[in-house]
């Protein structure tokens, strides 16, 4: 088992004052299979931009092993193509029979490689990236989103392949999938990323766990700190009136 290794990663976007990372330091098994959690705009996509190397960042990340996304960049010209000469052309040395077994996994038919992509359903494109994806050996996968459009019977299709599925980072606002599919979580907090094991419902159980705590905490010095305001009033009249 490899792993994929973080060390003080510090990264913010030019002309920002804020830090979107600061000394961010965590390893993953590459057999692992995670859910990244985090608010719209913390910093998810940021992240995965800068394990495909498209930032510039400070710090390390150390791994044996490629990275690849989901979903590609298609170009309009790559649209027209038949599917076979599309999955050519966006992935060079991608092997058909390869792509074929990923598919039946999908229950997804091979006739789909000879229709042009641009004919293809938004299930029927979801099913073909992602077996074009899963086609590839030693890769790190990055999937963001893998059930935006889709209708149920696709989501759930694609739920069932990618439980089967190991060695990503899973994108998603599904918290069903994400149970489903995912065996860690990487929660993003504000500037930091940590590591925890179990899916996104362990997350959450622990998440309200340590929140309910805090503010029991809270409460208790709120209490603390009135009675001793109230002390110090008593001592202040009692001063007074000597």
């Amino acid at each position: 088992m490899a792993q994929i290794s973080i060390n003080n990663l510090t990264f913010g976007y030019e002309g920002s004052f804020d830090y979107v990372f600061e000394n961010v330091s965590f390893s993953i098994d590459t057999n692992w299979k995670l859910g990244f959690i985090g608010r719209n705009g913390k910093g998810k996509t940021t992240f995965l931009n800068l394990l495909l190397g498209k930032y510039q960042f400070t710090g390390s990340i150390s791994a044996s092993t490629k990275f690849d996304y989901f979903p590609y960049e298609i170009a309009e010209y790559q649209k027209q193509m038949p599917v076979a000469e599309f999955m050519e052309d966006l992935k060079p040395g991608c092997e058909i029979w390869r792509v074929i077994c990923e598919l039946e996994e999908l229950s997804e038919s091979s006739e789909i490689l000879y229709r042009p992509y641009c004919t293809l359903s938004p299930g029927e494109r979801t099913k073909i990236l992602l077996a074009v994806l899963f086609s590839q050996e030693n890769e790190f996968l990055l999937i963001d989103e893998p059930t935006n459009h889709l209708d149920q019977n696709a989501r759930e299709c694609v739920k069932v392949y990618l439980a089967s599925k190991k060695g990503f980072i899973l994108v998603s606002h599904d918290r069903d999938l994400l149970d489903a599919c995912t065996d860690h979580c990487l929660v993003l907090n504000r500037c930091s990323i940590e590591v925890q094991n179990g899916n996104f419902s362990v997350w959450w159980e622990n998440k309200q766990r340590k929140d309910k705590f805090a503010i029991a905490q809270n409460e208790k010095h709120r209490k603390e700190i009135q009675k001793l305001n109230h002390a110090a009033e008593q001592v202040a009249k009692w001063a007074d009136k000597n």
